[in-house]
C-alpha cells in the first residue's frame, strides 16, 4: 500500500512514540497522521479517512477500545491494530471482538505493525495461515494478569493482593521484578 492508496492513523498518547511511528509510516510512503486522545483520532479519521489504524490500549481518557469501536463504527473498512504495553488474553478477545485485525504489545515497529497488517490480509482471502507464535509463558500471563488487576485497583497493592490472594509483601517482590519476556 502506497500514500496514493490510503492513509495511516497512528493513536497514541505518548508524543514521542507516536511522533517516531508516524515518521516511520511516512519514511515507508504513506499518509500518516497522528492523534493523542480519542476525539483527535475522530476528527482525523472523519477527514482523512485512514484505511489503516494503529491504536494504543491504554490512554488518558477514554480507552483504545473505545477509540476502536468507534473508529469501526465510522467507516467498517479501516483495519485497525490494537498496540500496548499491557498486553493481556481477555484485553485481546476484546479488541478482536470490537473490530481490530490483531493485537501487539510495545515495543512495536512500522514494520512489525505492516506485516501485522499483511497476515490479518491473507486470512481473509483464505492464505495459508502464518505459523503460530510463540506462546507467552506463565510467567509472563502471570505478570500481565497482575498489572491488570492493579490497574483495576488504581495502584493500590493491598487491594490487588487481597483481590490476587496472596500476600501484600509478595505482590511488592513480583512487582519489583522486570516483566518476562515472553
Amino acid at each position: 500500500m502506497s500514500e496514493a492508496e490510503g492513509a495511516v492513523l497512528v493513536v497514541d498518547d505518548d508524543v514521542t512514540f507516536r511522533t517516531r511511528l508516524v515518521r516511520a509510516f511516512q519514511e515507508r510512503g504513506f499518509a500518516a497522521h497522528g492523534a493523542g486522545t480519542h476525539a483527535e483520532a475522530l476528527d482525523l479519521a472523519r477527514s482523512v479517512s485512514p484505511d489503516l489504524a494503529v491504536v494504543d490500549l491504554r490512554m488518558a481518557g477514554e480507552s483504545g477500545l473505545d477509540v476502536v469501536r468507534d473508529l469501526k463504527a465510522l467507516d467498517a473498512t479501516t483495519r485497525v491494530l490494537v498496540l500496548t504495553g499491557y498486553g493481556s488474553i481477555a484485553t485481546a478477545i476484546e479488541a478482536v471482538r470490537l473490530g481490530a485485525e490483531d493485537y501487539l504489545t510495545k515495543p512495536a515497529d512500522a514494520d512489525q505493525l505492516l506485516g501485522a497488517f499483511e497476515r490479518a490480509q491473507s486470512k481473509r482471502v483464505g492464505a495459508e495461515p502464518p505459523p503460530p507464535g510463540v506462546a507467552p509463558s506463565l510467567a509472563r500471563v502471570e505478570w500481565e494478569h497482575i498489572q491488570r488487576v492493579l490497574q483495576d485497583c488504581e495502584g493500590n497493592i493491598t487491594k490487588a493482593a487481597r483481590i490476587l490472594g496472596i500476600h501484600r509483601r509478595s505482590l511488592q517482590r513480583k512487582l519489583a521484578n522486570y516483566p518476562p519476556y515472553r
